[in-house]
């Protein structure tokens, strides 16, 4: 139990006054640029239902783009529901330009209304950026992880267990926690850290049974390792933790929370192959059977014994990290909580089409007051990162416009001609990697002609393709000759097509064209359909090629209201933890990793304090 306040929420505050963000221990933290435009704030619940209240308003005027798709636009003509002005003025834009509109950046010639937009937006979405952990945390230091603890890890995920790690500790530490709930463990990275690094008693949830395998043979490999090299110190051979790892999925709070109260009923008692094997193969009905049989405090030797948990989740997904709130406020064991949810997308949503009993937003009485329901597509959007599409370069942002509006065009396809499958909404994944591979090929097909002076290219794809084959640069990459599309029988249809109806394409058209249908055939496969005699590919992509200058616009205005979604979506679950009553439990947001790193980086910490 915190004896005293992690945080001084009394001066927690978001504004454009000045004012700093103190934290305990009288530090104070100045509010960096993209804080100070913040005209919000979250310290108390009134001022985050009024919060959530301004972006629902917002949100509600603007309806028409945020509900949209864009795989609809040129079907459905999406550019006309934005302001014509504001059209005329983004379609000429540098692509640098579009690209930082997610972010909130303005340009002085811009409409007034267009900036007013963009600047309304900026000023209610939760910022990204922070301060490092060690200014939020006093006295405490990220250590990087050793490079047998590391093995596995990407840059991303080594970045955020270095931090999140260090959060944990200081937490546990602050409320006199010895045992971490790891909910959405995945591969174990976090829960190893913290028992190896932090020597801290982890219990690793995670609903794959591979993943906990691969935990356990992993946690296992590292403890070898340490208990070797221990051997070999002076100190001899030390005692090292390793994560128990359980494999369960977790539907409900009440699961989550009997769960746990299993897990404290483990570590409390002589741990034995036996015990361990009951607690493995529990069921989520055991578990819910279980629940008010071992939700009391455990007892030894006559003498009640109070327990400490704390629950922490790196981008549990979904529900899950609904749930984990939810298990927080229920559960008398859990003592504080450091939560990182992802996955908007797939949050349950109270509204007519779903049928869940506990639904993953809205959590709070506040925002379900409010009325606003998102929908899919608007919880999908607030998975977008405004700060990866801004360090873009510009050709890769071509190159992801171009996708958009070949998909968007393909969409016609499906509805033209396959009609039954719109309703099925269908889905053909990602083929962004196909695309840079055609357009990697158009890369040394230009530098080729431009080596050989010609001015308009009637071009031989099969030298291309040698000359392709040949090319060192290529070579050292993973791209492979084998992996690309046949794009002379590409030249020959689309030149078979254009004598039919005596068209005459510039190069770069006919690059666009060849691109798109070689797309919508790979599309058409995926969804285990081939294409139909009659489908005239190029008339379709020409239809499309008049309006594909906007997509990247509308794209860019409509991913700005990304983060105003997912800051709705925490500040509902702020709201949902000040509720509970501001003398029991106390929370905050706070953005703890490098948001080009890591997109989803704002961590919801609560702790419960001393009555």
């Amino acid at each position: 139990m915190l004896s005293t306040p992690l945080f001084s929420l009394s001066s927690w505050s978001f504004g454009n006054t000045g004012r700093s963000t103190a934290l305990s221990l009288s530090l104070s933290l100045s509010l960096s640029p993209y804080m100070a435009s913040i005209i919000h704030s979250c310290k108390t619940s009134a001022e985050t239902l009024e919060w959530a209240k301004a972006i629902a308003q917002f949100l509600r005027a603007y309806q028409c783009l945020l509900n949209a798709h864009v795989v609809n636009f040129f079907r459905d003509k999406l550019w006309e529901t934005l302001d014509q002005q504001w059209l005329d003025c983004l379609r000429d834009e540098p692509v640098r330009n579009l690209l930082s509109i997610p972010s909130g950046t303005v340009q002085d010639n811009w409409p007034c209304s267009l900036k007013e937009f963009i600047n309304t937006a900026r000023s209610l979405s939760f910022p990204k950026e922070g301060e490092s952990l060690e200014m939020i945390f006093p006295g405490v230091r990220v250590e990087p992880v050793s490079n047998v603890l590391a093995q596995g890890m990407n840059l991303k995920k080594k970045h955020e267990v270095e931090i999140l790690a260090a959060t944990v500790g200081r937490v546990a530490s602050s409320v006199g926690a010895h045992t971490i709930i790891d909910v959405g463990a995945g591969q174990g990275y976090l829960a190893q850290v913290l028992s190896f690094q932090y020597q801290l008693s982890v219990y690793a949830l995670d609903a794959s049974a591979h993943h906990a395998s691969v935990t356990s043979e992993r946690a296992e490999r590292i403890k070898k390792y340490y208990t070797t090299k221990s051997r070999k110190t002076i100190a001899g051979n030390e005692h090292f933790m390793i994560p128990k790892t359980i494999t369960c999925n977790i539907p409900s709070s009440g699961a989550l929370t009997a769960l746990s109260d299993m897990s404290l009923l483990k570590n409390s008692i002589k741990e034995s192959q036996e015990s361990s094997k009951l607690l493995g193969a529990l069921s989520i009905e055991d578990l819910e059977s279980k629940e008010e049989k071992v939700s009391r405090p455990l007892s030894f030797d006559g003498k009640s014994v109070k327990s400490s948990l704390v629950l922490a989740g790196l981008h549990a997904c979904g529900d899950l990290s609904a749930n984990m709130l939810r298990t927080f406020v229920e559960s008398d064991d859990m003592k504080a909580l450091i939560s990182i949810g992802c996955c908007y997308n797939l949050l349950s949503e109270d509204c007519s089409e779903s049928v869940a009993s506990q639904y993953g937003c809205p959590m709070s009485n506040g925002v379900k007051s409010v009325g606003l329901k998102l929908g899919r597509n608007a919880r999908d959007l607030a998975c977008q990162s405004a700060e990866r599409w801004r360090s873009l370069r510009d050709d890769a942002a071509l190159q992801n416009f171009d996708l958009h509006a070949f998909r968007a065009a393909f969409q016609m396809i499906v509805h033209d001609y396959y009609p039954e499958l719109v309703d099925m909404n269908p889905s053909i994944g990602r083929q962004g990697k196909a695309l840079r591979r055609r357009q990697l090929r158009k890369a040394l097909h230009s530098e080729l002609i431009a080596k050989d002076n010609s001015a308009f290219p009637s071009p031989s794809f099969n030298k291309i393709s040698e000359s392709f084959e040949s090319s060192k640069a290529f070579v050292a990459g993973e791209v492979r000759t084998s992996e690309l599309p046949n794009l002379s029988e590409m030249e020959e249809r689309i030149s078979k097509s254009g004598e039919r109806k005596e068209r005459t394409l510039s190069y770069r058209s006919f690059e666009k064209s060849a691109l798109f249908e070689e797309f919508s055939r790979s599309g058409l496969d995926r969804l285990g359909i081939g294409p139909k005699d009659d489908i005239d590919f190029l008339c379709v992509w020409e239809k499309a090629v008049p309006y594909a200058e906007l997509i990247g616009p509308y794209w860019s205005l409509r991913a700005l209201m990304g983060p105003l979604v997912e800051t709705f979506l925490l500040l509902d679950r702020l709201l949902f933890l000040q509720e509970q009553g501001r003398s029991s439990i106390q929370a905050i947001m706070l953005p703890l990793f490098d948001p080009v790193l890591s997109p989803r980086n704002t961590a919801i910490i609560a702790w419960k304090v001393a009555q």
